[in-house]
């Protein structure tokens, strides 16, 4: 997956994931939590953004978290330790290639990972193999053609174009969340459930509109500003005034909606 990372491994794209994160605790970890004495893997855990809700939400499960890149990792490792977490480990491995046995978990984890995958259906079977029979595996992901918000812009939907296209000649596919069913149906999973997680942000909430319209979506998009422009996607004019043009949702009577897909299934 290092290869086809779109959003790269700088530390601004790490603050962005960070912020992510904290912004989207509630709506996308709320209802996970793992027994005592669970085996949980999550696979793609990247700089940790995810893994210290997953482990503080299960404090007597224990949690191993691997990811391809030792670059993401050192930040992992870094961020469980500010945390205080005592019940995960973090070991550098390939989602096709885990180091581990046959069933050896029982309950998977794996968020905005999938949408960076080349095969993901290969993966979901690979992960599988390492699950126990009856154990579960959680996929989150997003869906950037979920995105609509006022005033509305075709700057700004040409420019999240832009990182949509990106992501798909890297291999990955940014509008993904709608495929979890299918996708979990077909690598053999049963009792696939998904639900949709609406972010929806107005100027009500002004911890979403920072946190989630500013420093996450917009600052994702702005990102890819100069892989889009060397692509020849876009000008750069044409690529500011819609990044300007997402900024302009996050003022006083902006409304910015964006919708993530959770699906639970089971072996």
């Amino acid at each position: 997956m290092e290869k086809t990372y779109v959003h790269g491994y700088d530390s601004r794209e790490n603050i962005r994931l960070q912020d992510q994160a904290s912004t989207l605790v509630d709506l996308l970890h709320s209802d996970t939590a793992y027994p005592a004495g669970s085996c949980v893997l999550e696979a793609g855990c990247g700089v940790g953004a995810q893994t210290i809700t997953l482990a503080r939400n299960s404090p007597e499960a224990l949690i191993t978290s691997v990811d391809i890149s030792e670059v993401s990792l050192v930040e992992a490792r870094k961020a469980a330790a500010a945390a205080g977490l005592t019940n995960v480990r973090f070991e550098q491995a390939d989602i096709f290639s885990l180091p581990y046995g046959p069933e050896s978990f029982d309950h998977i984890f794996v968020c905005f990972v999938l949408e960076h995958l080349p095969r993901p259906i290969d993966a979901l079977n690979s992960l599988k193999g390492h699950l126990k029979k009856g154990g579960t595996i959680t996929v989150i992901e997003g869906d950037h053609g979920s995105v609509y918000f006022y005033p509305d812009s075709e700057a700004a939907h040409r420019a999240i174009a832009c990182q949509v296209e990106l992501q798909r000649r890297a291999g990955g596919n940014a509008m993904i969340g709608r495929e979890l069913y299918p996708l979990l149906c077909r690598a053999g999973f049963s009792s696939v459930h998904v639900s949709p997680r609406m972010v929806y942000v107005d100027s009500s909430k002004p911890e979403l509109v920072d946190g989630f319209t500013r420093k996450t979506f917009t600052a994702m998009t702005e990102g890819v500003r100069k892989s889009a422009i060397e692509a020849g996607l876009i000008e750069p004019a044409d690529f500011d005034r819609g990044v300007l043009d997402l900024y302009r949702t996050a003022e006083p009577d902006g409304v910015f909606c964006y919708t993530f897909f959770k699906a639970v299934g089971s072996k």
